[in-house]
């Protein structure tokens, strides 16, 4: 497959395919991965961070950079810090302090961000992976703590970036949410399955977030997002190529995708013999492709120098392991276990944690469902309308106890699997719970044995010669007379009961 795309470089007319990419070059990622604390106030003020106010209303003059305002750090901020340090088993600092990273963004109201560079809150760590039938190992460099900024909104152009709009409007309602920048050390030798590998890995990275109750990580509304480093070398060179970082994806499935592009990207400006530029790219979800953003700054350029508002960050070793102490069951030990509740195969369990299916099955098991049937309708009807709607199966309009309830109409004879597939289809299409969808389609099975008998005397009467096959013993032409029933009922008749009923209709 060939793309015409602008590499940064120049515009390239033809991409290589992954495969041919990969027979030359070999990967490097650095994944950076953001995660908005739920606390209630903000890293340095007292401010509000709840989702949804209205524009510039959650802000102060600490968190809009005023003069004379002195930031306060958040207690409840760096003790989520050290159980996220904790969790990604890295060494916790026993002296730390913030710094000044100084850049000039319209959205960041100080001209600064308030940041930790050479001296991170917890280091050295590591988080274990699966993925393309494997454990990996990924190193975390560093998980340091600092504040988000403010929200741009290009109004007018078509891309909804800066270029090309007539105005920009700036929200600060989210300058100085307290984030956790989580980052790794350099990913090597993951090879074709490098893509597999980064969706994996933010994947484990969001379940642990979640189970640590330190935020929602939720992607779609921006709690959670990722950096994605990405570098190629010819095979068997030691040395790293230049990297590109795609800015700010926000779903498993566009890590997973712009890692993808990115490496053919490279392989095809290193094909041409030109050089690859470091800088930051735009993933576009329409369709998976990346685009320029700025040339990326070194760290020099930021001109980092201690924060002299705050002092410094020493954690007691005593409260450190008392925290360490509050961790719930990690995400691996959890999968394990649930593993064998559920009755699994290792193959299984990797697809639905692929599929980010586990706290959906989880609920919907302790809503009432069997975890088998909960299982099949997350895995099977659910991830196809997933797929096919290319969104991340947490992100479908349809709840777990809305799946609860579907399993109790299937499990109580109210629905087949058929009836109940076309449920789904109504609830997806937002027509009400899956109660209401039947009453409102006329859904239920036909369970009225007069209305079943009268079917059965149809379709003997139409079939007479399969009919006459049963009553001598013969039963593999009963198929064809259930099957008659089931079309006359539109499907709504339990085939199980239409066989009996047939059955005893033509033994006599």
């Amino acid at each position: 497959m060939t793309t015409t795309t602008t590499t940064g470089a120049r515009t390239v007319t033809a991409l290589p395919s992954y495969e041919d990419a990969l027979a030359t070059y070999d990967p490097v990622m650095g994944l950076e991965v953001h995660v908005e604390l739920g606390t209630v106030t903000k890293m340095f003020c007292g401010c509000p961070t709840a989702f949804g106010a209205d524009p510039n209303t959650q802000t102060c003059p600490t968190c809009l950079g005023l003069p004379g305002s002195l930031p306060v750090v958040n207690a409840k901020a760096i003790e989520s810090a050290i159980r996220i340090g904790l969790a990604l088993n890295c060494e916790i600092a026993e002296w730390c302090r913030f710094a000044r990273k100084n850049y000039f963004y319209p959205d960041m109201p100080k001209n600064f961000q308030t940041s930790q560079y050479d001296e991170p809150i917890a280091f050295g760590g590591y988080l274990d992976v699966e993925a393309a039938g494997k454990t990996w190992r990924i190193e975390i460099e560093r998980a340091h703590m600092e504040e988000d900024t403010g929200k741009s909104t290009h109004v007018g152009g078509a891309t909804g970036r800066i270029h090309g709009a007539d105005y920009s409007l700036v929200d600060y309602n989210r300058a100085g949410i307290p984030l956790i920048e989580i980052v790794t050390k350099p990913i090597t030798g993951t090879g074709e399955h490098a893509p597999e590998v980064a969706k994996a890995y933010v994947a484990e990275l969001r379940e642990l977030i979640k189970a640590l109750g330190v935020s929602e990580a939720r992607m779609e509304l921006g709690q959670m997002r990722c950096d994605a480093n990405v570098s190629l070398r010819p095979i068997g060179r030691e040395k790293f190529g230049t990297r590109s970082e795609t800015k700010n994806v926000n779903s498993l499935r566009s890590v997973e995708r712009a890692v993808h592009f990115e490496i053919r990207r490279h392989a095809a400006v290193l094909n041409a013999g030109d050089t690859v530029i470091q800088e930051t790219r735009h993933f576009h979800e329409n369709d998976g492709t990346t685009s320029p953003g700025r040339v990326k700054e070194e760290a020099e350029d930021y001109r980092y120098f201690p924060e002299p508002d705050l002092v410094p960050v020493a954690p007691a070793r005593t409260w450190v392991d008392e925290l360490r102490g509050t961790l719930p069951e990690l995400p691996s030990v959890r999968r394990n276990r649930l593993q064998a509740e559920w009755g699994v195969t290792d193959h299984d369990m990797q697809s639905i944690l692929n599929a980010g299916a586990v706290d959906l099955i989880v609920e919907t098991v302790s809503l009432g469902a069997a975890p088998d049937q909960a299982r099949k309708w997350w895995m099977g009807e659910l991830a196809r309308h997933a797929n096919e709607t290319e969104v991340d199966l947490g992100a479908l309009a349809i709840t777990p106890a809305q799946v609860a309830e579907l399993v109790t109409l299937t499990t109580a004879g109210t629905l087949n699997d058929k009836l109940a597939r076309q449920v789904i289809e109504g609830v997806l299409a937002g027509e009400g719970s899956p109660s209401e969808v039947v009453a409102k389609r006329g859904l239920a099975v036909v369970s009225d044995d007069g209305a079943l008998l009268a079917a059965i005397d149809e379709a003997v009467a139409k079939f007479p010669d399969a009919a006459e096959k049963v009553r001598g013993g013969n039963q593999g032409p009963a198929g064809q007379l259930i099957g008659a029933v089931m079309k006359a009922t539109r499907g709504q008749a339990d085939a199980a009961r239409v066989r009996e009923l047939l059955l005893e209709r033509l033994s006599g």
